[in-house]
C-alpha cells in the first residue's frame, strides 16, 4: 500500500487538472445515499440524477482513480454532463480504505457475492433500480485507474448485470490478484504479468462458475508512456476480453481517430463492437482526456442511440426477445452426429441469430455448420466461430462437445434473417 500511495500520490495531483471540467448549470445536483444495502467493506455511494432523466433510465456505474472520491470524480468528470444530455443516471462509489482504492486484488472481490468492494457497488445497483426506476437491462461501468480494474472486475463477477464497460488506464481481471492479504501486485502494475488469451478468459469464468448467459462488451483505453499501471496491461486487456467474447485478436477496424491515438475494433468496424482499444501515443497515468468520456458513452450507447445487441460466451444460452427456431438436419452418421437450430432477435434493419450445436449420442470434436442468409443481409459481426462463405466451424475452444451437450455460436446483421435452415456435420 505504501507503493501504491508513493506511485499515485503525484497522478492524483495531475488527474484533478485533466479531470476539470465545467458542469452545465443544472437543478440536478449530486446526493448521498445511505443504507442502500449490503456493503460488507463501508463504501460510500452518491448519485446524480439529471433534470431531463429517462422515464426508465439506464445506470452508469463511475468508479474513481486511487486517493480519489465519488465527489471527485463527479466534479472532475465529464459523466454527470452526459447524463444531463441523454438522461442517464450515474453512481458514484466512493472507496473508504487507506489510500481509497478498490479491492480488485483478494479472492472475495473475484468471485460473484464473494464479498468486499463488488458486492457493496452492486447493492447501489439494485437500490438505483428499486427507489428510481432504474433500467435493469441498461446497466454500465466506467472506471479511471484503481476503477479501471473495478470495471474489469464487475464485468468479470457480474456479466449479467453490465451490458459493458469503458476501463481507462486498467489491468486484466485477475491481474492484481494476491493471496497474502496485500492490495497491490508489482508484476501486474509492471506490465510482467504476460498470459495467453485463454488463461486471462478463464480467470474471467471462473468468477461465476456454470454462467451460460451473454458477456458484456468492453472498451479499454491506455496511455502509451504510463508508468504507474504500464502500457503491455493494454494488450492483455484486449487479449483476455476479445477470448471471453470470442472474437478475433485480428482486429476489424483500425483508425486514428486523433492525432497520436490508434483505435482498433474486435469482431466488428461498428461503434460498438464486442471490444474496442484505444491507445494515446505519448500519454501517461492522466486519462480520461477531454473528450474521451463521450466516446465511452457512444461505445455504451448511451447517446440516445439506445441499448445494442451484445454477443455471448462461448457457452452461453441465447435470450432473443423474439427468438424463432429452426432445426436442423444430423450429420457425421447416425448417433454420432450433431444438429443446429437457430434462435434470432430481428429488429427493423438488422438482427442476432444465436445458433446452437448440440451432439448426438457421442462426443464430437469440430463441426461445421451450413447456414445461408436471405439475398440483401450481410454479417457485420460473429462470434466463437469461424466463417467461410455459408460454412460456420467451431475455433480452437468449441470444437470438442460431449454427447448430448451443446456449444453454441452468433453473428449480428444488418436487413432481414428470414427463416433459416441450418445443417450440421461433425469431425
Amino acid at each position: 500500500m505504501r507503493r501504491l500511495l508513493a506511485a499515485l500520490a503525484g497522478v492524483a495531483l495531475a488527474l484533478v487538472g485533466v479531470f476539470v471540467v465545467a458542469q452545465p448549470a443544472q437543478a440536478a445536483s449530486l446526493v448521498e445515499v445511505t443504507g442502500f444495502g449490503n456493503n460488507p467493506s463501508g463504501l460510500r455511494m452518491h448519485i446524480f440524477v439529471p433534470d431531463n432523466v429517462q422515464a426508465k433510465p439506464p445506470i452508469l456505474v463511475a468508479v474513481h482513480y486511487c486517493t480519489g472520491s465519488g465527489p471527485a470524480f463527479y466534479s472532475g468528470s465529464e459523466f454527470a454532463s452526459l447524463a444531463s444530455q441523454y438522461g442517464f443516471i450515474v453512481v458514484y462509489p466512493s472507496a473508504t480504505r487507506s489510500g481509497q482504492c478498490f479491492d480488485v486484488s483478494s479472492p472475495q472481490a473475484l468471485t460473484r457475492g464473494g464479498g468486499s468492494d463488488p458486492v457493496g457497488i452492486m447493492s447501489m445497483v439494485t437500490y438505483t433500480e428499486q427507489h428510481y426506476n432504474g433500467d435493469p437491462s441498461r446497466v454500465y461501468v466506467t472506471g479511471a485507474s484503481s476503477g479501471a480494474m473495478m470495471t474489469n472486475v464487475l464485468l468479470g463477477d457480474y456479466p449479467d448485470v453490465f451490458k459493458a464497460g469503458a476501463a481507462f488506464m486498467g489491468v486484466p481481471f485477475g491481474c492484481f490478484a494476491t493471496t497474502d492479504g496485500s492490495s497491490w501486485n508489482s508484476q501486474c502494475s509492471g506490465g510482467q504479468r504476460i498470459y495467453t488469451p485463454q488463461q486471462w478468459g478463464d480467470m474471467v469464468r471462473a468468477a461465476y462458475p456454470g454462467y451460460t448467459g451473454p458477456r458484456p462488451r468492453m472498451q479499454v483505453w491506455h496511455g502509451t508512456t504510463d508508468t504507474t499501471l504500464s502500457y503491455p496491461n493494454f494488450g492483455e486487456e484486449i487479449k483476455q476480453w476479445t477470448n471471453v467474447l470470442g472474437v478475433s485478436q485480428t482486429p476489424a477496424l483500425t483508425d486514428t481517430p486523433r492525432s497520436g491515438w490508434t483505435r482498433t475494433r474486435y469482431g466488428s468496424a461498428a461503434v460498438a463492437p464486442p471490444v474496442e482499444g484505444i491507445s494515446i501515443s505519448g500519454v501517461g497515468h492522466s486519462l480520461p482526456l477531454a473528450g474521451q468520456a463521450a466516446m465511452a458513452i457512444e461505445f455504451m450507447g448511451l447517446n440516445g442511440q439506445g441499448p445494442t445487441p451484445r454477443p455471448s460466451s462461448s457457452s452461453a444460452s441465447p435470450r432473443p426477445s423474439s427468438p424463432s427456431a429452426s432445426p436442423s438436419s444430423p450429420g457425421g452418421g447416425t448417433g454420432s452426429g450433431c444438429t443446429a437450430t437457430t434462435s434470432v432477435n430481428q429488429w427493423q434493419g438488422g438482427f442476432v441469430v444465436t445458433v446452437r450445436v448440440t451432439a448426438g449420442s457421442a462426443a464430437i470434436n469440430g463441426w461445421s455448420v451450413g447456414l445461408a442468409l436471405p439475398s440483401g443481409a450481410a454479417v457485420t459481426s460473429s462470434w466463437n466461430v469461424t466463417r467461410s462463405g455459408n460454412t460456420w466451424s467451431n475455433v480452437s475452444y468449441n470444437g470438442k462437445v460431449n454427447a448430448g451437450q451443446y456449444t453454441e455460436f452468433g453473428f449480428q446483421g444488418t436487413g432481414t434473417a428470414g427463416t433459416l435452415n441450418p445443417t450440421c456435420t461433425a469431425s
